[in-house]
């Protein structure tokens, strides 16, 4: 069996193939255990970065993960828990890519901190045609406690939150067409309906990286 993890910071992705046939998991990267290291076949992530041996970068990841699944012209965009990075392939061949793992003016934790803070689910969320200038965190944290202590909606703020994470997402990836999304994000709605604001949007699910990983045996 070949073990392929993916694992940031807040969640870990795995993927088990054995006998062509492929198992996917996801579970909190709290809970992932370090002494597994010795039965995993290739690793990339936040959590993993110091396992040189089996250790593959988080772009190298991507691209192949998304190039297995794409045509000749993409562009994928990962947002994480506290990064964001894409990749873009034109004819079949590289030609672009960025990753900001410093400053992502507010990624996945961020919305999660807030939904835990607020007590909203994410599933109420609706997509705002309001959003907030989110040149950084801590300043939309700010516009977020000051519009809900005036009386407006925890659920309303927090999407015109992400609004502008997907508004982010989009201007940092040069403003494309189209933009192929992997990681969680893919399962917040609201974010989707955000970024479809100003492109096309193909979510490809958690699974890009560790998809990506197993294409690099082939490398």
């Amino acid at each position: 069996m070949k073990i392929y993890i993916d694992s940031g910071t807040t969640y870990t992705k795995i993927l088990k193939i054995s006998e062509n046939k492929r198992e996917y998991d996801v579970i909190k990267s709290a809970d992932f255990k370090k002494q597994e290291i010795k039965n995993i076949t290739k690793c990339t992530g936040h959590s993993l970065f110091d396992v040189k041996d089996i250790y593959e970068n988080e772009v190298v990841a991507l691209a192949l993960g998304a190039k297995k699944y794409l045509e000749d012209n993409f562009i994928v965009l990962d947002l994480g828990s506290r990064d964001i990075k894409y990749v873009q392939y034109q004819n079949k061949k590289f030609k672009d890519m960025n990753w900001n793992n410093s400053c992502a003016s507010a990624t996945g934790a961020t919305v999660e901190m807030l939904l835990k803070f607020y007590d909203v689910n994410l599933d109420d969320l609706k997509f705002n045609s309001e959003k907030y200038s989110i040149t950084c965190g801590i300043f939309g944290l700010e516009r977020i406690m000051d519009d809900v202590a005036k009386g407006l909606g925890c659920d309303v703020a927090i999407s015109k939150f992400i609004h502008g994470i997907a508004f982010n997402a989009w201007n940092f990836a040069k403003n494309p067409d189209k933009i192929c999304i992997s990681g969680g994000f893919c399962e917040n709605q609201c974010f989707i309906d955000s970024l479809k604001n100003y492109c096309e949007v193909v979510p490809l699910g958690r699974f890009v990286l560790v998809d990506g990983l197993a294409e690099t045996d082939y490398f």
